[in-house]
């Protein structure tokens, strides 16, 4: 139970498929005391059997694009809990066409929006997460190998991703005096709703377990022990770092 009475925030379940999700069940599992949220009304009935299931003390909406509804939840984690100990940001967005379309061809509104809620939100998170945690804590985020090697049909997202893990690495430093650590895990490929906009994503899947080491994908209980493992003081001597979870595809071209 290497999570016992730790409090954490999960951000970015879409659904029980959802790499969040996974991560979320496993953080249960090892007796943390969970805050989930949901981007809006619309998203709330998926999100909320997954909440109920995992007995998350604090259900609520959060749309990182909007900062008083930021502040509103994190007032609230405040007068829940008195602080905080981890948070899981596990979100990421790109317009459609600006996704589908050569990064060269990226329109500016759409590499904003992206660059936006998929790296800045982190940081939003991350700034109002310090005060709460007073006796340290954990901030992890979410990448891909895409962020360092160009992989087919990720096109803008791979740019995106390698900001947030430049991002990730500056809020490793600049809260490691108070006991914050900041790390990046990066899945391979895995089937949810967010990869669902990624031209070819089979295609994504099939080279995967063509080429990785271990001959097949992960699973989001697999990324999820490893979010927990880095959530834990068992890894108090590890921030700024990057742990790719793809069952070794990373190490081949």
């Amino acid at each position: 139970m290497r999570l016992t009475g730790k409090r954490g925030i999960v951000v970015g379940i879409a659904n029980e498929r959802s790499i969040a999700a996974g991560c979320a069940r496993v953080f249960a599992a090892e007796g943390a005391r969970l805050a989930i949220t949901h981007q809006n009304d619309r998203a709330a009935p998926h999100v909320a059997p997954v909440a109920q299931a995992l007995g998350a003390e604090i259900t609520a909406p959060l749309d990182v694009t909007q900062p008083a509804q930021m502040d509103a939840f994190f007032d609230l984690v405040a007068e829940r809990w008195g602080g905080l100990d981890f948070l899981l940001h596990s979100i990421a967005f790109c317009p459609k066409p600006d996704l589908q379309a050569r990064v060269i061809d990226t329109s500016a509104g759409g590499f904003a929006l992206a660059m936006d809620i998929s790296c800045h939100s982190f940081l939003r998170l991350a700034q109002r997460a310090e005060p709460l945690m007073t006796q340290g804590g954990s901030l992890i985020t979410v990448s891909y190998f895409g962020a360092e090697k160009v992989v087919d049909n990720y096109n803008i997202m791979g740019p995106v991703k390698a900001a947030l893990e430049a991002a990730t690495r500056h809020v490793a430093a600049e809260l490691g005096p108070q006991g914050i650590r900041a790390n990046v895990i990066a899945p391979g490929p895995i089937e949810t709703r967010a990869a669902s906009g990624i031209s070819d994503f089979a295609g994504l899947i099939a080279d995967s377990r063509a080429r990785a080491p271990g001959r097949r994908v992960v699973t989001i209980d697999e990324v999820g022990q490893v979010a927990a493992f880095l959530a834990s003081d068992a890894a108090s001597g590890l921030t700024g770092t990057l742990t790719h979870i793809d069952a070794g595809r990373h190490v081949r071209m």
